[in-house]
């Protein structure tokens, strides 16, 4: 299922209990995981430190809580590293935190991560680390951006919509994975903090998401609220509907977005 994982495969996410010849959970940073004025995106560093933190040789985690500080837009950073913080894992519920880092310069915070889920589980006998070659996707300003790869396209009614649910968007319990929810949300969440602002020189700070239910059928729909946080700042609510399943609720979330000088490169 690891390797299967569109969300892992197609970022080079790397994870020392699943990968063979891998020391380090970490990512790269390429074009298409920045916004518009190379300020990070917070679904890819949500993709990179999914929480809680189990062991998966042992269990199979399910998310209920993710949130997301963003401390630094990273500029100029290439690989992020996750530092774990484990603080419990009991028999069914796991509550984790983690810092993400510049892997060539630790000390530069990116960002923090806290969350907790649940264990759906034990993992079947046999469990190998896999030998997960990283996918060779080029990275350049032109390349596609995260929500076309995963399939997202902002239909007639101004809505975002990811595509009935296929194997290599599913999670081992056969539900929407965490990584296309974290990119079709943050993508209505831009556009929409962006109409409000009536500039797209916005940085997002804060990413809250909350999974209540797995998504089995799709087409799945977000839908994306702003209001004024401050002068400087707009709050975007989510929430992510399987239209397949009685349009019912899967995932809400929030967004915290600060205005930008789209001229400044810091």
């Amino acid at each position: 299922m690891w390797t299967g994982l569109l969300t892992y495969r197609y970022l080079n996410k790397t994870n020392p209990v699943l990968d063979a010849g891998c020391d380090r959970e970490s990512m790269p940073l390429r074009h298409d995981m920045r916004n518009a004025h190379g300020g990070v995106m917070a679904a890819p560093l949500a993709i990179a430190c999914p929480e809680p933190w189990w062991n998966d040789s042992e269990t199979i985690p399910a998310p209920l809580v993710a949130s997301l500080q963003i401390l630094d837009d990273a500029r100029g950073v290439r690989r992020v590293e996750v530092v774990r913080d484990v603080v419990h894992i009991g028999r069914k519920n796991g509550f984790s935190r983690s810092r993400i880092v510049d892997a060539d310069d630790p000390a530069r915070v990116i960002a923090t991560s806290a969350g907790m889920g649940v264990s759906l589980g034990d993992v079947p006998g046999g469990y190998e680390k896999a030998d997960n070659a990283p996918l060779p996707v080029e990275d350049a300003p032109g390349m596609p951006r995260l929500h076309e790869v995963f399939g997202a396209v902002r239909g007639g009614d101004g809505l975002w919509r990811l595509p009935p649910l296929e194997a290599e968007q599913a999670a081992p319990h056969a539900a929407l994975h965490l990584g296309p929810i974290h990119i079709v949300l943050e993508t209505a969440a831009m556009n929409c903090a962006a109409d409000f602002a009536r500039t797209d020189g916005i940085q997002v700070e804060s990413w809250f998401v909350m999974f209540s239910r797995p998504g089995v059928t799709g087409p799945f729909r977000a839908t994306a609220s702003a209001l004024p946080a401050s002068r400087e700042r707009i709050h975007v609510d989510l929430t992510l509907h399987d239209e397949g399943r009685g349009d019912r609720v899967i995932t809400t979330g929030s967004a915290s977005f600060r205005r930008i000088d789209p001229g400044r490169r810091s």
